[in-house]
């Protein structure tokens, strides 16, 4: 049976992000916004009863005969959003899984802030979140949704990723997380985001990565105005939201787990950032998207590769993948699948230690979902990708960083926190730094070397005095 994933959302941004998620998900079970179910008019009886194909409990708890609520925590520091949320879906969601602090102020766009707010507070969470677990039966894991950049889902959101590490020690911990653009006001940014960046690398295990810049110019060609907000740019994070949880929620024979989705991506604890790409963003997914003209799995696979529907800005240089894991959805032949592969493998440059498989999973497109024209065969389709990509985005921050730290400048709210250390800017400088030099690392052909030669990973007796060639005639 698939297991209970349990949604965090913390801050601004992360219960933004959810509200777009909920709202997506929930229509492509058929529940309404109060958390009704709508039983369409084309659902198949069969002599045990109504058969779906889709399965709500990994994310939704039933409640009633027909209705039911997020499996989410929200949490933030003000209560603006957490209201809206509340407004949007009226009973939908679990009052007793909200918090917002008491004083019903910001973390003023610092992460110290929201980090002492977070472990001032944080036996609360827990314990809204063990109460949130009592309603499952196979729990499989969490996924955070937050910001990098602010106070609250930056610092708030690191001190809950390290409780979440340490207590839930055995269940996946993904996170979707959102770095700054270029144009962001708060000054501090840079300190925020090195500053999670490293919580990100340590605690969690797989860590899927936005960033405003790719999202902002997206969502201005996908929605075809000069002029775009975040409203927008959250509706393309909960498309592909909505798709990487496509085969939990309509499962089939592969994928039904985060874990076999991840696991699928992630070779070494270390590597674990992970780049998105979606297309097309049609009405299906977001307000105001095109409905464009029928496309097949080929052009769908082969565009997902194409910078221009990358979630995340990438650097000129040609990035080298260690693993690719794609969903596409609605009219699917297999054959187009099997060319677009062949033709990916040749566009796509693998490290040579990586095998040059590309995961692609054929996902079920809801009976619920309805274009503007009435169109259901169109495909749409969601890339997962790790590759040296990153490493761009990861140098820009620590250049950004570097550049007011070298200076002390804007450090009062880091100096006045009750808990914060500023060796840890210095600390988490490193941690960054050791991150992109293990991306650099593994572009190189001989990156697994070490860990195919110590004796604990051989398989078979050898002597001492033989020697053993990793890429040579042993099998390991």
């Amino acid at each position: 049976m698939t297991g209970e994933i349990l949604t965090i959302q913390v801050g601004q941004c992360g219960n933004h992000v959810g509200k777009h998620f909920w709202s997506q998900i929930a229509k492509e079970h058929g529940i309404g916004n109060d958390g009704q179910r709508i039983e369409p008019n084309n659902e198949t009886e069969t002599s045990q009863g109504i058969f779906r194909e889709d399965d709500t409990n990994p994310f939704f708890k039933q409640y009633e005969e027909n209705k039911y609520t997020p499996r989410a925590v929200m949490i933030d520091l003000e209560p603006s959003v957490i209201n809206d949320n509340h407004n949007y879906f009226p009973g939908f969601f679990d009052s007793r899984s909200s918090w917002v602090s008491e004083d019903r102020y910001g973390a003023g766009n610092s992460w110290a802030n929201g980090y002492d707010e977070g472990q001032k507070n944080q036996d609360t969470f827990l314990n809204m979140i063990d109460k949130q677990l009592d309603s499952t039966e196979n729990f499989e894991g969490f996924q955070l949704l937050h910001s990098v950049a602010g106070g609250t889902g930056s610092g708030l959101g690191s001190n809950l990723l390290e409780a979440l590490a340490d207590r839930y020690q055995k269940k996946l911990l993904t996170t979707y997380s959102v770095f700054p653009s270029d144009q962001s006001e708060v000054v501090v940014q840079p300190y925020n985001t090195i500053l999670t960046l490293r919580r990100l690398a340590e605690d969690s295990d797989a860590s899927i990565v936005f960033d405003n810049n790719a999202l902002l110019n997206l969502s201005g060609r996908v929605f075809q105005k000069n002029q775009t907000d975040y409203n927008q740019t959250n509706q393309l994070i909960a498309s592909a939201l909505s798709s990487i949880t496509n085969s939990i929620r309509f499962p089939s024979y592969m994928y039904t787990s985060l874990q076999s989705v991840f696991s699928t991506l992630v070779p070494t604890p270390e590597l674990h950032f992970l780049t998105p790409a979606f297309t097309p963003f049609t009405s299906d997914y977001v307000n105001g998207g095109m409905d464009y003209k029928r496309n097949t799995a080929y052009d769908v696979l082969l565009d997902l590769i194409d910078t221009p529907n990358l979630l995340i800005s990438r650097g000129t240089k040609k990035p080298i993948y260690l693993n690719s894991f794609a969903t596409v959805i609605g009219d699917v032949e297999r054959n187009d699948i099997t060319r677009a592969i062949n033709k990916l493998q040749q566009r796509m440059q693998f490290a040579a230690w990586s095998p040059t498989m590309i995961h692609v999973n054929i996902g079920k497109r809801s009976r619920y979902l309805k274009s503007l024209n009435g169109n259901q065969n169109h495909v749409s389709g969601m890339m997962l990708s790790n590759n040296s990509g990153i490493v761009s985005l990861l140098e820009k921050v620590c250049l950004s960083f570097d550049k007011i730290y070298a200076k002390r400048a804007f450090m009062n709210a880091f100096q006045q926190s009750e808990i914060f250390n500023t060796d840890d800017f210095v600390e988490s400088r490193e941690v960054t730094r050791s991150l992109i030099d293990e991306y650099m690392a593994s572009e190189e052909k001989s990156y697994l070397d070490e860990v195919l030669l110590e004796d604990e990973n051989m398989v078979g007796n050898f002597d001492g005095d033989d020697e053993v060639d990793a890429e040579g005639d042993n099998i390991m």
